[in-house]
Parts: structure tokens; sequence; C-alpha cells
């Protein structure tokens, strides 16, 4: 598979943990970015195929790199991992155009299921 996928998130762990899923099934084209602001950056140079990334990061939160990534691109497809006790800025990202969420701590296989479903 060769869909384009953006991770963002400031811990590099939840990257690795997701980049790890993923690869296991098959897709191999993974950026990763560190906080929002990169994330915006990394969206305009690369136009990737789907965008998973977190709410709560420095520089740039996700909802703010979303606004901004659905501003430029309204068909961008991304989805945002939020831990428990979020609900309002899940709401607030739906809202945005975000196309699901993901709650921590990942299960393997809701990952895979929603980036699946999103990708067809």
């Amino acid at each position: 598979m060769d869909k384009k996928i953006l991770l963002v998130d400031d811990a590099a762990f939840m990257r690795m943990l997701i980049r790890d899923t993923l690869t296991k099934n098959g897709f191999t084209n993974i950026l990763e970015a560190a906080d929002g602001e990169i994330a915006c950056q990394v969206y305009d140079a690369e136009n990737p195929d789907l965008v998973i990334m977190d709410i709560t990061m420095p520089n740039k939160t996700g909802i703010e790199a979303l606004a901004e990534i659905k501003g430029k691109n309204p068909a961008a497809k991304v989805i945002m991992c939020s831990a428990m006790g979020q609900e309002a800025m899940v709401v607030e990202a739906i809202k945005l155009g975000a196309l699901d969420f993901i709650v921590k701590p990942f299960k393997p296989d809701r990952i895979l299921q929603t980036v699946t479903k999103i990708l067809g």
C-alpha cells in the first residue's frame, strides 16, 4: 500500500507505536511531525492521504493544525487522537472536519480499523 500517512504527536513513543501498527499491516509510506506547526508544513509539502494527529501539543495544537489543514484542503482526511477526558476538544475537532478519533491508550486493532475505514 502506498498511501501516505502523516503521524503527528509530540510524544515520539506514541508516533512509534502507531507507525509499528501501520507498517506491520502494509502501510509503509509514513511521515512524522512532532507538533501542529511542523504538521502543517509537512502537509503542505507532502499532501498525505491521511493525517493521524494528537489534540494536545506544543507550538500549535491539533485543533489549530486541523483548522489550518482543512482551511487549505477541505477534502483532507484527518483522524484525531485524544486522551480520556478531552470530549469537548473531540467534539470541536469533529465540527472542524475530523473524520474520526482514537482514544489513548491505543489499541492496535482500533488504529487499523479506523485507518482502513477511511482509506478504503
